[in-house]
């Protein structure tokens, strides 16, 4: 029998369950629209505002709210592990693009929001359980009429660079 074949990779002492709960997003959307993006990210940060559902979903929490910066945290879990029981990448970068996003949108207007046209990631050095509070920083490198910019760095629990990104964005107005 290979370590493949083991009956006991799917016992039931192995299984884990996570059970997530958020608020339906339109209504939140339609207020947020109202403030400007730095009295929204405030909103979310304070409580005021519930998070976005992917936020509950992934388990990370805004920390930091500044005009231009923001700081997204997470405590690493296993259920974020890939198979070779490292975070997976995919969470560096929703981190990020989120941090960078929300630093974005702290220089916004009411009515106006971004999304992300393009993200570009350097992964320095991996993430595990065992790396400690993961913090993700997103801040505005140039603010434009349409498009705008930003950079970002995830870091572990010892200060050390994992991750850089950098993003485009496309700014708009409601309709």
């Amino acid at each position: 029998m290979t370590d493949i074949d083991r009956p006991d990779l799917f016992s039931p002492a192995q299984r884990r369950e996570r059970v997530v709960d958020w608020q339906v997003p339109a209504p939140v959307a339609k207020v947020a629209m109202g403030l400007s993006g730095m009295d929204a990210m405030l909103g979310i940060r304070d409580g005021r505002l519930p998070p976005p559902p992917f936020a509950k979903l992934i388990g990370f929490t805004m920390a930091v709210v500044e005009p231009g910066r923001i700081v997204m945290e997470l405590e690493p879990r296993e259920d974020l592990e890939n198979t070779i029981g490292l975070i997976h990448g995919a969470t560096a970068a929703a981190l990020l693009d989120t941090a960078m996003g929300c630093a974005i949108s702290t220089r916004l207007q009411a009515g106006q929001s971004s999304v992300t046209l393009d993200l570009k990631l350097a992964f320095l050095r991996p993430l595990s359980v065992r790396s400690g509070l993961i913090s993700a920083e997103g801040k505005v490198i140039k603010l434009g009429r349409q498009t705008s910019y930003a950079e970002g760095f995830v870091r572990d629990g010892k200060g050390a660079l994992a991750v850089h990104a950098t993003a485009t964005f496309s700014i708009s107005e409601a309709t």
